[in-house]
């Protein structure tokens, strides 16, 4: 672990410079610290924090802040900081007012899908009510949720879909609460990303792909490389974010990603033809003719249209950022 790439906290704060003067000397309650989400709007923060002087405080939920600081011990002496020992579905709230609350914790993992799916359901549902409730008592002025493109994708009640449910359940709680406690929630819906701290050994393809590439191995498709995905760069993220959190209209779900999609076998191509030309690709089958297609890339037209968001960073150059990052030259 090392910390995130000044170039990539510089143009955060260039681009949400407008955005912080309204957290000057104020608190931002933030969950799911430790995730890829988390470290990202951790660090941005601090950044900000630090450049246009805010005097703004970051409390950050964590199950373990023990391993928070050994994962980022270059955080430790941030004064600014401070973080709470607890489970997101029963922590203690911290006293004092938090006009602004992130809820960014849930594990979004395959394998805690399939195998203890009531554990992610609880995990989802318990824990962004616990979080309304404590927002309810904190006088909470601005929350963010961070949902998921899975709640667009499930149309069916299948066990397999627990995610995107639970995600769309999350969306509710917000609806009441904001009828409730009059509080203005606002709902990010998160697709795919590609960037620092992207975990390289789970089930994204793009950090497989760009494992393999690193360790000079071919990369190995399993399918035939039709389904078609996008790529939103973690620095993009983090401005779409924090600019979600302090401008985006009141319970209006907007769609977090890249509108430019390719195939999961363009994607390797890209990664091939940045990172090491030489690498081959292996691809299991051939497209079945007729086959439906597995579609997942967002509608982001709507984000661009209500906020001015853009992506910034394009595809390649993501790759090329997460692998240096990850000590590989490029």
């Amino acid at each position: 672990m090392r910390p995130l790439p000044p170039v990539d906290l510089d143009e955060i704060c260039a681009a949400t410079e407008p955005l912080w003067h309204e957290v000057r000397g104020t608190n931002i309650f933030l969950t799911g610290g430790t995730g890829f989400f988390g470290c990202w709007l951790v660090e941005s923060f601090l950044a900000a924090n630090r450049r246009f002087g805010l005097g703004a405080r970051l409390t950050v939920l964590t199950r373990s802040p023990e391993a928070f600081l050994r994962k980022c011990p270059w955080l430790a002496a941030e004064s600014a900081l401070s973080l709470l020992d607890g489970d997101v579905r029963t922590f203690e709230f911290p006293s004092g007012e938090f006009p602004y609350v992130i809820h960014a914790a849930t594990e979004a993992s395959a394998r805690q899908a399939a195998e203890e799916p009531l554990e992610m359901l609880s995990t989802i549902l318990d824990g962004t009510r616990r979080t309304l409730d404590f927002a309810a008592a904190a006088g909470t002025r601005k929350f963010l949720l961070t949902s998921s493109g899975a709640v667009s994708q499930t149309s069916h009640l299948l066990a397999a879909n627990v995610y995107g449910e639970g995600k769309r359940m999350a969306e509710h709680l917000c609806v009441l609460y904001s009828k409730m406690y009059g509080i203005d929630c606002k709902i990010a819906r998160c697709w795919a990303f590609v960037g620092p701290l992207l975990p390289l050994n789970l089930h994204f393809a793009i950090g497989n792909f760009i494992r393999d590439a690193i360790a000079s191995v071919p990369i190995h498709i399993k399918g035939d490389g039709s389904p078609t995905r996008s790529y939103l760069y973690a620095s993009d993220l983090a401005i779409w974010l924090w600019t979600m959190l302090f401008r985006a209209p009141t319970l209006e779900p907007l769609n977090v990603g890249s509108g430019a999609s390719v195939t999961i076998r363009e994607l390797a191509e890209t990664v091939v033809a940045t990172l090491r030309p030489s690498l081959s690709i292996e691809i299991e089958r051939a497209p079945l003719e007729g086959a439906p297609r597995n579609q997942y890339v967002p509608d982001v037209s709507r984000t661009e249209e209500c906020l001015g968001l853009v992506q910034t960073v394009d595809l390649a150059e993501g790759i090329r950022r997460t692998a240096n990052w990850h000590g590989f030259p490029v």
